[in-house]
């Protein structure tokens, strides 16, 4: 089959453009990796097939290595770094209407290499359909799992893995969308499916369910009445219709009985007393739309309050729905919505999942992947990849099923390190990282994306700079730049798209188009450059500390490691100044920073608490590499280890922006204990831990972490937790309470938010908390 042919039926809305232009996508950007794919699973259902496999991704990365340090000659850098090759584990899940099922079948067909593959695992309505034409066309032996265990072992999957999965819908809200945080444990909850009828089952663990009630009114009744009563037989065409309709023409409401409110019992004059109760007038015509949304409101509340009931009668408050009925579409969430926040007078909230269309398929790729186990490791959602949730407003709700609708895409990656809690945040269930969310502040998002468009000529120049060698990369640089330019453009009409749209999001979105790309560590070079300038000043460093009386020196410790917080290559002010003037360094960025008292000023609490015992032990988050790490945090953390405090310095697993990673850290840590007897000894006698933090961004989420720093955490009994730079201590973990002390320090980089926050450019936020917090102003 031809790609052309192929491609004509991949067409999506392009969000930077009008709604009635579209740009189509190849097939090679749909079925992605697909040369490498193994292990297949296939969900079938009335209108829509989602098909799922797993494939292997082959990707540059930046690795590092240190000289030996005997043999090294004036000059010659601290560490080589090279781009080496490594595989990585991808899930690939695909929707799209069962009318191109064939095509697609065709074109997976003739691009599958992997000939181990014996085996397709299906489920939905439509499995045994196309059984044949599956077996037919792939050559794969079709094995049939259980719908309902599919379902749920998918939405455990997407609860735990994808951050902002579960939201509320809002219809009147500035944000239609409020994504709830994931919560550390999933269980139990209530799972309502709406399908042609209703299933509700309670969720308890990983493996146990029950299916505790249900409904043969469902989507099939609203459905096949709204058929009967509209002529129209298409469902998305009937939710269309009933978008538009009013009901009070059809419904017979309080006040139409009794002339107003019924106050005795509660009963607003608004509320539908009967449904469909007018339609009985004689010698009076009604419209399609009103009796279509009459009937969508009579299955929705009919639904919404046997739910309720089941969430009383099994103390349950989380109650998620799903199945065809919800689909994204605004008009059922909102009915659903208003019916269980009125038959549970706002205890219960009605929860929808950004994947809900994806459960089946990921479930039943579960249950042919046991033997690999996938619940073992954590996954993380490829934004590069994935196309994310989409409008649900109802006036682009036709092109967009007709259009966009067509091929949908989502991508998981697997993570080298299981993620986990921080142990010190105070109620993980109510930690929300993100500072500000974008998607409900529209002055801060509209900000927010002119900077990062800004930006973009920047990345790309650096980009290509980091790999003189190979002379394509301006070339991939260049898609990078598509790339990006088009999620960011999607997320300004969509900002809901990937979740709750934050600073950190749109960081970590521009880092996966980088590694799409192979532009693993933009800024090696330059950390690489800073790293080895920054060690010949350390002894020094060390040496003009040690002269300062004690109350001097710790000011000063804390004003080097703010002025080495200054050197952050994410931040224009900065970026701009650093290109202009190489010279500046390390003295000039103590004269940048504001005069105490600071805007957020809490270092007299924190001299005063010095006066006291040492921590046990202290949980440092590093930034930026080069004066930063060198001359910044080292010296403040060497005072830590001289006072009796251990240590442990959790740096990224991965490259973002200028930031230290792990592997860098180590050679560094290497080469100041060799000329500084404080970090020799703290190292050898494993008072200074280098720890993963399991991030690859230049945020912190504490709710992310790597599974072994936690357990260091908990061995060392951590009292002390330090958060440094403006990603991670403003941008987010601003409000994050913790259960120990903390120390939050950032210099304000940003003109835009330092003026947000009542500051300038180059303000500094000094937060020392014990909890309950006492120091916070607001953003």
């Amino acid at each position: 089959m031809s790609t052309s042919k192929m491609a004509a039926g991949c067409e999506r809305v392009d969000s930077s453009h009008s709604m009635d232009k579209s740009i189509t996508l190849p097939p090679d950007e749909i079925f992605r990796n697909l040369e490498n794919a193994k292990r297949f699973a296939i969900d079938i259902g009335g209108s829509l097939t989602k098909l799922a496999y797993y494939s292997t991704v082959q990707h540059k990365v930046a690795k590092v290595r240190s000289f030996d340090h005997t043999a090294k000659t004036e000059g010659d850098p601290l560490y080589e770094i090279s781009m080496q090759e490594e595989v990585s584990a991808r899930l690939h899940f695909i929707k799209f209407e069962n009318a191109y099922i064939e095509t697609c079948l065709d074109f997976i067909k003739d691009h599958l290499v992997n000939t181990d593959t014996k085996v397709i695992k299906a489920t939905g309505g439509g499995a045994h359909k196309f059984k044949d034409l599956i077996e037919k066309k792939l050559k794969l032996r079709v094995d049939k799992e259980d719908e309902m265990t599919c379902l749920i072992k998918g939405c455990n999957f997407v609860l735990r893995n994808i951050t902002h999965e579960a939201f509320v819908y809002a219809k009147h809200a500035d944000s239609e969308f409020r994504f709830q945080n994931t919560h550390p444990d999933i269980f139990p909850y209530l799972l309502i499916n709406i399908g042609s009828g209703v299933s509700i089952f309670k969720v308890e663990s990983e493996d146990t369910f029950e299916r505790v009630g249900g409904s043969s009114i469902g989507g099939g009744t609203f459905w096949g009445l709204g058929a009967l009563l509209t002529k129209t037989k298409r469902f998305d065409e009937l939710l269309q219709l009933a978008s538009k309709g009013q009901h009070t023409n059809v419904d017979m409401l309080v006040k139409d009985i009794y002339g107003g409110s019924y106050g005795s019992l509660g009963l607003t004059g608004d509320l539908i007393a009967s449904s469909f109760g007018k339609s009985a007038t004689p010698d009076k015509e009604f419209s399609k739309e009103d009796m279509a949304k009459s009937l969508l409101h009579m299955i929705s509340n009919d639904i919404g309050q046997l739910a309720c009931l089941y969430a009383r009668l099994h103390n349950l408050t989380r109650v998620y729905f799903g199945g065809f009925f919800i689909r994204g579409h605004p008009v059922t969430m909102h009915t659903i919505t208003y019916s269980i926040n009125f038959f549970t007078k706002g205890e219960v909230q009605a929860l929808f999942l950004r994947h809900e269309g994806y459960l089946g398929t990921i479930g039943a790729f579960l249950k042919g992947a046991e033997e690999d186990n996938p619940n073992q490791y954590s996954w993380g959602e490829n934004y590069a990849g994935s196309s994310g949730l989409m409008s649900t407003s109802p006036d682009l709700n036709p092109m967009q099923r007709a259009r966009s609708g067509t091929f949908d895409m989502l991508e998981m990656d697997r993570l080298e390190r299981q993620l986990v809690n921080l142990p010190l945040l105070q109620d993980p269930s109510s930690y929300i990282p993100d500072t500000v969310d974008l998607s409900e502040d529209a002055l801060a998002r509209e900000y927010w994306l002119y900077c990062f468009e800004e930006a973009l000529d920047g990345v790309v120049k650096r980009a290509v700079a980091s790999q003189p060698d190979l002379p394509e990369a301006a070339e991939r640089a260049e898609k990078f730049r598509h790339k990006y330019q088009h999620k960011l453009q999607t997320l300004r009409h969509q900002p809901f798209a990937y979740g709750s749209l934050t600073v950190r999001s749109l960081l970590d979105t521009r880092e996966h188009c980088l590694n799409e790309f192979n532009f693993p560590d933009p800024y090696s070079k330059i950390k690489q450059g800073e790293n080895d300038l920054a060690l010949k000043y350390f002894q020094k460093a060390v040496k003009s500390l040690g002269e300062l009386s004690w109350e001097q020196r710790q000011f000063a410790l804390v004003r080097g490691l703010l002025a080495g917080n200054v050197f952050d290559w994410g931040a224009k002010a900065v970026s701009d100044v650093l290109e202009s003037d190489p010279e500046f360094g390390f003295e000039h960025a103590k004269l940048q920073l504001e005069e105490r008292p600071w805007l957020v000023d809490a270092y007299d609490q924190w001299l005063k608490r010095l006066k006291g015992p040492p921590h046990k032990c202290a949980l440092f988050f590093v930034d930026n590499s080069g004066i930063d790490i060198i001359l910044g945090v080292f010296p403040f953390v060497r005072e830590l280890l001289c006072r009796g405090t251990e240590v442990v310095l959790a740096s990224n697993s991965s490259p973002a922006l200028n930031d230290v990673t792990n592997s860098e850290l180590q050679i560094l840590t290497e080469r100041i204990a060799a000329m500084d007897l404080v970090i020799q000894s703290a190292v050898k006698e494993d008072r200074l831990t280098l720890v993963q933090s399991g991030s690859s961004s230049p945020c912190l989420d504490l709710s992310r972490l790597d599974k072994v720093l936690a357990g260091v955490v908990r061995e060392r009994h951590v009292d002390l937790v330090i958060i440094e730079g403006m990603g991670r201590a403003i941008h987010t973990n601003y409000y994050a309470i913790l259960s120990c002390e903390s120390l939050k320090m950032a210099v304000i980089k940003n003109s835009w938010l330092a003026d947000r926050l009542g500051g300038k450019l180059f303000s500094v936020v000094f937060k020392y908390e014990v909890p309950p917090a006492e120091y916070n102003i607001a953003l």
